[in-house]
Formats: C-alpha cells, structure tokens, sequence
C-alpha cells in the first residue's frame, strides 16, 4: 500500500461530501484543527511525528478509475446507488487546495492545543479528517514511546517491533517514528530503505538450534559475518552460551577480527548482564558488548539501570513500543472551528458543544505559540485565534480561570509551521534524521519535571484571553 490511497477514509467522509456538492456548501471555506485532549502513557507531553507522511498523502492525493468505480458500486437501501453518478465525474477532476499547518516532526506537544490545522473548501478538509488524523496521531504516539524509553537510558536503543507491528505499513511508520523519537536503529530493513535510518540486528535461537552444537553456530556466523557479529547467548544456557562466546572471541582475535557483542534475551536481564560482564571482562574481552532485548519498556530499562545495577551496553526494543502496548491510540481529534460561505468576506467561527465539558471545541483560526526564557527553557503555550491577534501574553486555563500565566517577560515561537499551500506540499520537511535530532534539542527545552515519567508536573497550556471570552459567548449563545 502506499500513501497515494484517496479512499483511505470513512464512508461517511463521501456521503457528507457528496451531501455538500449537492447543496452548494462545497463552495464554503472551512478551518479544522487538530488536537489530542489527554498526553498519552500517563506522561507529560508527546511528540509531534507524521508531517512528512502527510505531505506524501497529499503529494500523491488523486482519484483514479479504479477508486470512482468503486463507490459508483456501492449501494443503498433499497437497492439503489449510494452515489450520484454525476458527483463521482465531479471527483475526477478534483484537485486539493487545502492549506495545512503542523507542528515540526520532532517538536514537543501537549495536550489541548492545536497540532494540525487544515483550512479550504469544506468537502476537502471533511474528506481528509480520517487519513490525516490516522497518520499523525499513530505516528506521533509511537514517537513519543519511543521518546520516554531513550529518555531514561543514554544507551544506544534499537527499535525491533516489525514482527508484532500492526501490519506492514503500521510497521514501517512506527518504525519511522521510533527513530523520529529517539531510537538509533531499526530491525525492519523495508524502513530503513524506505527512510534512510540505520538498521540493525543479531541472529535467532532458530540458527542456533539448526547446528549440533551452539559452537559450531557461533563459529559459523562469526565466519560470515567478521566484522558485525553479535551472538545470542541465551538458546541453552546463557552463562555456557557466553563461554561459548569467549572462544569464538578469542579465535576472531587471532585471525586480526572482534567479536561485536552478545545479545541475552530472556531470564534475569540484571543478574545474567552483571554475571556476563564480569565473565567477558575477565577473558579479556571488555570490548565486546551486552545488548539485551525481552519485552522491554521504559519502565523496565529504568528499574534495569537505576534500582538493579544491570550491565547492559544496548538495548533492542520490540512489541511494547511498535505497538504502544500500554495505550494503543493517542485519542486525537479533528474539528471545525470556522467557515466562510462565498458571499462572506471574513469567517465566522464556531464550536461544538457537549454535556462532557472537555468535548466542547474552540472556535477560530487556531494556532499556537510557546514561550521561553532567556535560557531557551519552554515556559507555556498560548493557544489563541488568528482572527483575534494576542492584545496580551496571558494564558488562561479555561477549566480553572484562576490559573493563569503572564509570559510578557519571554519570547516566542509559533508551533504550526506551513506544510502545505493550495494542496502542494512546499519546502522544509525534514527526513528521519533531522527529524531526530530536532526531537533531542526540543527535549531539552522542556523542564525535566514535565519528562519525568511518574507524576509528571502539567506544563502550562492556556488560552489566549480574546480565544476564551469569544468560546464563552458562543458558548452561552448555544445553550
């Protein structure tokens, strides 16, 4: 599959656009925004990852006849077609205009502001809710995984989930993603073609377990590959599997080669690196490294190295990171904030309503901006509406007006940077690798209090003042 499919959406997307056509409102101008209402993994951010994929998605958008065939096939009730005919020959010629803004790959992001926003003709940007909210908001949460595992180790952490990934595209995004976040490598080589990143891996138990001996499968490998082994010591017994690898060690040392390093991937991860350390260092062979794997995550790694001493050099994480194990969606949302019918000469905002009060949205031309201090520490986010300019940099919390925010005293910086224009992806998204170094220096703007992993503090997220009286208006106006 690639990222061309225009009927990677909801039906419903159709019907309304259909809908729309018929009675003339694909004539008006619509601004959606993009948010998530909760940081996910309990944490205190998330970081922004998808823009890329999105500018492909849009790059390649166009219905063929294969697609316009398709819906034409579809059926109602009754036994009729779902759709007219004529809307599907409109569709043919369709061509995106949409303005879409993003937060930068790699950037920090908390909940409730606006990460996305896509403004155009109103059946454009109903019709591309579900595609870009499902690459953003995937991505974004396996980064931010991949965020809090790397931000507990200094240790090189490899990404190893493709096996468990939720089919061969979530496996190559995630993948992408991973090391968006934070991760030095991948196992999926499809990624690593596909995305420019370093792949990396050792060998299975089932390589072991084809040869009579362990030895003899150490020995093989290590001929074929003299200059990137990494064995698996734990088939049998992983403190006879390292001997085992000792001497394998030691004869690549004769014949001028090094052995690169052991992987464990089962037991007592604490015990058995501290035991392997020893055993290595003491034949010799400090340079070789311990890698370990096994149902990792960042709480594991954590407790490895900060409570139990473990002696590990890298670790491989698979299936609670490809698949966001603990959270398996990050909950974004995608909602209309303002309109503009072709007679108007300016928007109208408006706002959804509920009896949950955290399901009511914004109105406006949404964006936001953060502030630091003069050491480039992140000191809030100001959502506001761009039909409304700030007239102050106070933030308001509008669950609690009491707690407010003057940021006069600091500079800013807008979140959502231009990724497209009139329905063409312009300059200045950046591969995997900028994209991960862009994740390592915006990581440390943000105060350690809102990365750490249990009980993190709430980072200041607020509402510009004019955003939040205009939402109480329409607000009251609705009720």
């Amino acid at each position: 599959m690639t990222l061309r499919e225009p009927l990677l959406t909801d039906l419903y997307q159709f019907t309304m656009a259909q809908a729309a056509w018929q009675s003339g409102k694909d004539k008006v101008e619509a601004s959606f925004y993009a948010h998530f209402r909760k940081n996910p993994f309990e944490g205190g951010y998330a970081v922004a990852c998808g823009a890329a994929s999105i500018a492909e998605f849009i790059e390649k958008f166009t219905f063929t006849d294969d697609d316009l065939n398709y819906l034409e096939s579809l059926p109602a009730q009754g036994g009729t077609r779902l759709f007219d005919p004529a809307f599907l020959k409109s569709l043919k010629d369709w061509e995106l205009s949409v303005d879409i803004d993003c937060a930068e790959e790699g950037t920090v992001v908390f909940a409730q502001e606006p990460v996305m926003r896509v403004s155009g003709p109103l059946s454009q940007c109903m019709l591309l809710e579900t595609p870009l909210i499902n690459l953003l908001g995937y991505q974004t949460l396996i980064a931010t995984k991949a965020a809090r595992i790397c931000h507990v180790t200094k240790k090189p952490v490899a990404e190893f989930g493709l096996r468990r990934a939720h089919g061969p595209n979530g496996g190559n995004l995630a993948s992408r993603a991973a090391f968006v976040g934070g991760c030095s490598s991948t196992s999926n080589v499809h990624a690593g073609m596909l995305y420019n990143i370093p792949v990396s891996g050792t060998h299975s138990h089932a390589w072991v377990m084809a040869f009579d001996s362990e030895l003899e499968a150490f020995r093989a490998y290590v001929q074929s590959f003299p200059h990137n082994a990494v064995l698996l010591v734990d088939t049998y017994d992983a403190l006879k599997g390292t001997q085992n690898a000792i001497t394998v060690a030691k004869e690549m040392r004769a014949r001028g080669e090094e052995l690169s390093g052991i992987r464990i991937d089962s037991g007592d991860l604490a015990w058995l690196s501290i035991s392997i350390r020893k055993m290595l260092d003491e034949a010799g062979c400090a340079e070789v490294r311990i890698i370990a794997t096994n149902n990792l995550d960042e709480h594991t790694i954590l407790s490895l190295e900060a409570e139990q001493g473990a002696s590990i050099d890298s670790w491989g994480v698979g299936t609670n990171l490809a698949v966001a194990f603990d959270q398996p969606a990050l909950g974004m949302v995608y909602k209309l904030s303002a309109i503009k019918s072709p007679e108007a000469h300016e928007y109208t905002t408006v706002l959804k309503t509920s009896e949950q009060s955290f399901k009511s949205t914004l109105p406006g031309i949404l964006s936001s901006r953060r502030y630091y201090d003069s050491n480039g520490f992140a000191m809030g986010d100001m959502v506001y509406d761009q039909l409304m300019p700030p007239a102050s940099h106070l933030i308001i919390d509008p669950s609690d007006r009491l707690r407010q925010k003057d940021l006069s005293n600091y500079t800013y910086k807008e979140l959502l940077f231009p990724l497209v224009r009139g329905g063409r992806a312009v300059a200045g998204v950046p591969d995997a690798t900028v994209a991960q170094a862009h994740t390592r220096a915006n990581m440390q703007t943000i105060p350690l209090s809102n990365r750490r992993l249990l009980n993190p503090h709430s980072y200041p997220v607020g509402l510009e003042q004019q955003l939040l009286e205009n939402r109480d208006k329409l607000l009251r106006s609705a009720r």
